[in-house]
């Protein structure tokens, strides 16, 4: 029997597991692109998860744990192996403490805490994906992130479910120790918050999805920012000499006034548009590929590496490309074209 048939047979026994051949991952990710993979299983059951890993890793098959898919962008040809999805969504407070599941919705973490009255995630209302992704990135936004609030992270390590406390996260601007272990999945997060007017939370929050949605409205097929923001200390001496004092936020120079200064706003590629109000808003207007999608994205990166001679980090990850497969150096030698 066929590893792939041999995998989908083993994971069908399994428990508490959705499993299907062939499952269309573009209706996984908010870009809508992207095709198949092998198999597709998903469960909100631990046991079934650690299960579910034993027996793609055993099949020899190539095998990924997505999230929420807000920030994935898979390939045309999709994923060749087993997609798992851990969906256990449960979120749950005693006190001031606040136990979210990886698969929880971040914008359901961020309204329940507003509720009861509870501060420290409002900022970051109307940021897609789920509580895992979420960690796994160190999600933030207005000069704060979820790290702020996590005190300990439940996670499966490979061998055995193993929980680490905040410091040993190793918690950076949108990076955390689970970027680095590519073998830990996590489960849980336990938050401390601190209490706060419901009201004033509510509308704080409320305001902050109304600036969101203006730029990222909720039907557009996109990931949110494309790049990851630089440091100023972080930049070349150089590179920080040209930034303009008011660009500077919190530390931070926006990725998006790199893309500007290089001609980014109202670049296509095909259906694959940059935006002409935000150069670091990519999004698909109907009937994009992913190669369409890759390629603008390496057009953008090769352009700021020609006019600052630094590398832009894309915070979206890549599924089922072929390795090495980024841009090389001329730029401009590709069907894109300005809005």
């Amino acid at each position: 029997m066929p590893a792939a048939e041999e995998a989908l047979a083993r994971l069908s026994e399994i428990p508490n597991v959705t499993v299907l051949a062939n499952a269309p991952l573009a209706s996984y990710t908010r870009f809508g692109i992207g095709g198949p993979a092998d198999i597709y299983a998903e469960t909100a059951c631990e046991a079934a998860f650690v299960r579910a890993l034993e027996v793609a890793r055993a099949s020899g098959l190539s095998s990924m744990v997505m999230g929420g898919g807000t920030n994935l962008i898979v390939s045309d040809e999709g994923f060749r192996g087993v997609m798992l999805r851990f969906v256990a969504a449960r979120i749950e407070a005693e006190g001031r403490r606040v136990t979210a599941e990886a698969g929880a919705v971040l914008q359901d973490l961020v309204d329940f805490t507003v509720e009861r009255g509870l501060a420290g995630l409002e900022t970051l209302a109307g940021i897609p994906g789920s509580v895992g992704a979420a960690v796994y990135g160190n999600a933030g936004a207005y000069g704060h992130s979820i790290a702020e609030r996590v005190r300990h992270v439940r996670f499966f390590d490979g061998a055995g479910v193993r929980t680490l406390d905040a410091a040993e996260c190793r918690f950076r601007y949108r990076e955390s120790v689970f970027k680095s272990c590519k073998e830990w999945f996590i489960f849980s997060a336990e938050l401390e918050m601190e209490p706060g007017d419901s009201e004033l939370l509510r509308r704080t929050a409320a305001e902050i999805v109304e600036v969101r949605n203006r730029k990222f409205p909720v039907t557009m097929k996109c990931a949110g920012s494309i790049f990851k923001n630089l440091l100023l200390a972080e930049l070349p001496a150089a590179v920080a000499a040209r930034v303009p004092p008011a660009v500077v936020r919190e530390g931070k120079v926006p990725a998006a006034w790199f893309l500007e200064q290089a001609g980014a706003k109202g670049m296509r590629n095909g259906e694959m548009r940059v935006a002409d109000y935000h150069a670091n808003l990519i999004y698909n207007a109907g009937g994009a590929t992913a190669a369409q999608l890759r390629a603008l994205i390496d057009e953008l990166k090769c352009r700021v590496r020609n006019e600052f001679g630094m590398e832009l980090e894309e915070e979206v990850q890549y599924v089922g490309f072929p390795s090495g497969v980024a841009g090389g150096g001329d730029c401009g030698k590709s069907p894109y074209t300005s809005a």
